[in-house]
């Protein structure tokens, strides 16, 4: 679970879509794009995203530009402990999209600051909202620790029978989404065990079957979740040493993104 080389041991989880910030350990992390991000109304859709301690200081504002260049193009503001806005009933209640980040290998650390808010992402997405993580992101959707937000669980990938993935290395893996083969940045993240007969759109799956990439509803609202990075630009391969067959795309992205918001 851990992520992109980087002196924090961090995991890759929502580092990609940024040329400049970076994930980790379930997430991933990257340096600051140079561009600027779009101005955005105060019209456009908020998307919180939680950028408390989980050991990437960069994963929270990779996740961050990601969303303001998808198509809906997002307003991002970061919450959870240290940015000033805690993740509460009422902050999430503004907002039509939460991200849970990368952000280490420490799911038992990690959940210890967001423990205390578990009920209230539950009940804001039971509500409406939608819910979206990536890798590390991915395993607190989870339970034991995690969000229980998921209709079945998380287990890792990697050396898990039939896997095309024997260790925690990053590497490129691939994958059939909505039944094309397509390839994808992957370090140590989830697969998704639904329950037998589970609400839930399998989007994308691993060489073994195994769920890859799952958008399922909980109550009015949805939660989607990926195991593999598909916000991970050009950078993070040329760090690893690394090539995607397909180019380095941001429509895998997108299409999570749409389905996790679309009701």
């Amino acid at each position: 679970m851990s992520g992109r080389p980087s002196v924090l041991r961090r995991r890759r989880v929502l580092s990609g879509f940024l040329s400049a910030a970076a994930l980790l350990a379930a997430g991933c992390g990257q340096p600051e794009a140079e561009a600027k991000p779009p101005v955005h109304s105060a019209a456009a859709p908020l998307a919180l995203v939680y950028n408390g301690p989980q050991g990437c200081a960069e994963c929270g504002p990779a996740v961050a530009d990601l969303l303001r260049q998808a198509p809906q193009h997002f307003r991002v503001e970061y919450v959870g402990p240290g940015t000033g806005k805690p993740l509460t009933a009422a902050v999430l209640a503004e907002a039509q999209l939460y991200v849970q980040p990368g952000g280490g290998q420490d799911l038992d650390r990690t959940w210890q600051d967001l423990a205390g808010s578990a009920d209230v992402v539950r009940d804001w997405v039971r509500g409406g909202g939608s819910y979206l993580g990536l890798c590390f992101g991915g395993y607190l959707a989870g339970r034991d620790p995690g969000f229980g937000l998921l209709p079945g669980d998380t287990h890792g990938y990697a050396g898990s029978p039939g896997s095309t993935v024997p260790d925690e290395r990053d590497t490129v893996i691939e994958v059939s989404w909505r039944g094309q083969q397509r390839h994808m940045y992957f370090q140590d993240g989830p697969t998704f065990r639904l329950n037998e007969g589970a609400d839930a759109a399998v989007l994308a799956t691993y060489p073994n079957g195994a769920a890859a990439v799952v958008v399922a509803p909980y109550g009015k609202g949805r939660v989607g979740v990926s195991g593999p990075h598909p916000e991970a630009d050009a950078s993070w391969y040329d760090e690893k040493g690394l090539t995607n067959p397909d180019g380095v795309r941001m429509d895998l992205a997108y299409d999570l993104i749409r389905a996790t918001v679309s009701r």
